[in-house]
């Protein structure tokens, strides 16, 4: 089972370059194989209760809390360490222009040498697509567009892509992803929607605030849609859980993990914040004893 990690995103620390380089240098010396850097461009105050993960449909953030744009954060982390690998978690896809974000992930994957991830899903914030200046309605049909699209630059020299919202031809993205498959795109959501999506186009599948009755219900959508499309998916089709997310007294239940893991998840989510303090040594800490109560016991 892999590990990755979400970082304190918090304005005592979260742009702080150097509290920004212990950290990921301490993650990667400590056998973590990954960081994940969220995404909202903006948070409205009032904004139309339609986050789906909570009972008031409003979202966990605090006057304190601070996103900075993910690449530009994984692009500084990629330069202060070597393996680390850099996840997306998760990008609002339908609110980026195909072929600007398809050249800033090739740049950020070319950089530092194949290591991006790039976790993408279609949000829920009406205000913040008014504010980016993107419709809100269609957007599941906007990101399947985007992926295809993506994937299209990357590929062809010239490229040509002819959809309802997105449309180029005969163009050249000059810059390429380190792998020859393009940059991994890891569809994010826990709707059905989400899980065909992941059948459909993804390279992986990171639902959120999810059961593990629910994820088996979700992958047995996944595998039926890649199946009815005629897709055959690796056996090593990578799941990510983060397990707080769901169950906020669940980051050392044993039992749930190992549940997760029999169902194919392979990469579990911490979050920083779980630690209980913004200090490296602190963080160092939680990290080690997740290795050990968790991750060394599951076999």
């Amino acid at each position: 089972m892999k590990l990755g990690v979400i970082p304190l995103c918090d304005k005592s620390v979260t742009t702080d370059p150097a509290w920004v380089r212990r950290f990921v240098q301490m993650l990667e010396q400590q056998g973590v194989e990954s960081v994940w850097m969220p995404e909202h461009v903006v948070m409205a105050e009032d904004y139309e209760p339609l986050y789906d993960y909570s009972d008031n449909g409003r979202a966990p953030v605090l006057p304190t809390t601070q996103m900075p744009d993910p690449l530009h954060w994984l692009s500084f982390a990629a330069a202060w360490t070597d393996t680390l690998r850099l996840g997306t978690g998760v990008l609002i896809g339908p609110q980026h222009s195909a072929a600007v974000l398809a050249k800033r992930l090739a740049t950020l994957d070319a950089l530092s040498g194949g290591r991006l991830e790039a976790g993408i899903g279609i949000g829920w914030q009406k205000e913040e697509y008014a504010a980016v200046g993107v419709p809100y309605q269609h957007r599941g049909k906007r990101l399947d567009e985007l992926l295809d699209a993506m994937r299209t630059l990357w590929r062809d020299d010239p490229a040509t892509y002819q959809g309802e919202f997105i449309q180029f031809e005969r163009v050249f993205c000059d810059t390429k992803p380190a792998r020859a498959g393009g940059v991994p795109l890891l569809i994010g959501g826990s709707s059905a929607a989400a899980a065909r999506r992941a059948g459909l186009r993804g390279d992986g599948f990171f639902p959120y605030v999810i059961s593990p009755d629910d994820l088996a219900a979700r992958l047995d959508t996944l595998r039926c849609a890649a199946r009815e499309a005629g897709r055959i998916l690796p056996e090593d089709f990578p799941i990510t859980i983060w397990p707080w997310s769901y169950d906020n007294n669940g980051t050392f239940d044993l039992e749930l993990v190992q549940a997760y893991r029999d169902l194919g998840v392979s990469r579990v989510i911490v979050a920083s914040f779980e630690a209980g303090g913004s200090e490296i040594a602190d963080i160092r800490r939680f990290i080690g004893d997740y290795q050990d109560r968790i991750l060394a016991r599951l076999g």
